[in-house]
């Protein structure tokens, strides 16, 4: 399995010593041993989703595409178009035959003639009645009403507010400036503001001793954190867990590589015996037995077979093209009969007389009716002909 080539020698990295250099092989042991029928049954299931995948998956998913593309999309065409037929045609139809043309003028028309030959002539009346009128008058009754009320409201409110309110405001504020005002000032600057100066400088004092003595305290509680719980975690994790999980992921992966080589070599142990057990018997049995008896098949009765059904194909075509044909002939017979009118020949048939022309190769014809074309005829009688 050449193992050993595709590793680094052993070596002490920074920081390593004798107990991880004791434990790395036990490890590597344990770890091997708990993960190789992991890798060998993660190969097995791999190798079983691929075979599975060529085996089933591909067909499957053919057979689910021709299934969309030629039952399914052709089905639900048709049950669009029935949809549409049963439940769209229908009310467009009706929107766009009965409703439209019925809103249209039954509604619609009538109100348009409404509003521009009764509606609209009443309301120009009803606008030159109103600016005409209406505006003047209201702005005479407007003028009178005003000229009312400044004379027996305003001026009656405007003397009381100038001549008896502001005096006894003014008075009521000189009052309370000199009585309350100014005594309150003279208590807040000169009594309470030198109190609050002192009750603020004690607190002061008071907060920075209450601080000094919590900084102390702190530090002690982080000293002895630091000592007590910190140092011997960082020890033990820096001594102790690092190294082991570092030994361990390596030994995943080392051991993971080796059973994946492991798995591989059994693997090709178990397709050697079943080619040799299995693959050479089916093998010859397919190309001693299968082959002969399907090329037998194949041209005795298959190409016989085949050949009969494509001339049978073939019969049916011409008989349906023959029916086809005659039921052509009959439907343009009948509408000749009750149209009346030539009908265009059909080929085999006789039609217009077989003539000759100018410049042309001489047609003969069996039939007695045949009669020689002018040899000179103009224009018009040609396009009249045609036409």
């Amino acid at each position: 399995m050449d193992y050993g080539k595709h590793q680094a020698p052993a070596r002490y990295e920074a920081g390593e010593g004798c107990l991880t250099m004791l434990i790395r092989i036990p490890v590597r042991i344990v770890v091997l041993v708990v993960v190789l029928p992991v890798r060998m049954a993660w190969d097995a299931l791999v190798v079983v989703a691929r075979a599975a995948e060529r085996a089933l998956l591909g067909p499957l998913g053919r057979a689910l595409t021709w299934l969309y593309e030629s039952v399914l999309t052709p089905v639900g065409h048709a049950l669009m178009w029935l949809a549409a037929a049963v439940f769209v045609w229908p009310w467009v139809a009706l929107w766009r035959y009965a409703l439209v043309p019925g809103v249209r003028y039954g509604l619609v028309v009538p109100v348009v003639w409404l509003y521009e030959s009764v509606l609209t002539p009443v309301g120009h009346g009803l606008r030159w009645v109103y600016r005409e009128l209406l505006a003047p008058a209201g702005r005479g009754i407007r003028w009178a009403v005003g000229r009312v009320l400044h004379v027996l409201v305003v001026l009656p409110v405007t003397g009381l507010w100038r001549y008896v309110l502001v005096p006894l405001g003014l008075g009521a504020t000189w009052l309370v400036e000199h009585l309350v005002v100014r005594p309150l000032g003279w208590l807040y600057r000169e009594v309470l503001t030198p109190l609050g100066h002192g009750i603020a400088w004690l607190l002061d004092q008071l907060a920075r001793g209450i601080a000094a003595a919590g900084a102390g305290l702190w530090a002690a509680v982080v000293w002895l954190v630091r000592t007590l719980l910190v140092a011997p975690v960082r020890w033990l994790h820096r001594r102790l867990l690092s190294p082991l999980g570092r030994e361990i992921a390596d030994a995943l992966g080392i051991a993971w590589q080796a059973a994946g080589y492991i798995s591989r070599a059994v693997g090709r142990a178990i397709a050697w015996l079943a080619r040799h057990l299995i693959g050479a018997p089916v093998t010859w049995a397919y190309r001693t037995v299968c082959t002969p008896v399907g090329h037998f098949l194949r041209d005795q009765i298959w190409a016989p077979a085949r050949r009969v059904a494509v001339e049978t194909g073939r019969a049916a075509r011409s008989a349906l093209r023959s029916a086809r044909e005659t039921v052509r002939r009959a439907r343009r017979d009948a509408w000749r009969a009750l149209a009346g009118g030539p009908g265009a020949a059909e080929p085999g048939e006789p039609g217009r007389p077989v003539t000759r022309r100018l410049g042309a190769t001489q047609q003969t014809t069996t039939m007695p009716s045949a009669a020689p074309e002018p040899e000179i005829s103009s224009p018009g009688a040609k396009k009249a002909e045609r036409g």
